[in-house]
């Protein structure tokens, strides 16, 4: 699968997984979704991002999404 047509799509990035933590925010193209990939040594979670009412954080299609 190329790379243009992944569903899913790396917004920020934080540290390097090695020697610290990694925070990724990626986004679901098709819903707008983000979601928070957090990374250190063997272990890792992934979360939806909420906003201050406890709902999705949406991406809107035509603001950061390719």
């Amino acid at each position: 699968m190329a790379k243009k047509d992944a569903r899913f799509i790396e917004v920020l990035t934080e540290g390097n997984g090695i020697t610290e933590s990694r925070k990724t925010v990626v986004v679901d193209k098709r819903t707008g979704v983000n979601y928070l990939w957090y990374h250190d040594g063997y272990a890792g979670g992934l979360t939806v991002l909420l906003d201050s009412d406890g709902k999705p954080v949406v991406t809107k299609n035509n603001d950061t999404i390719e």
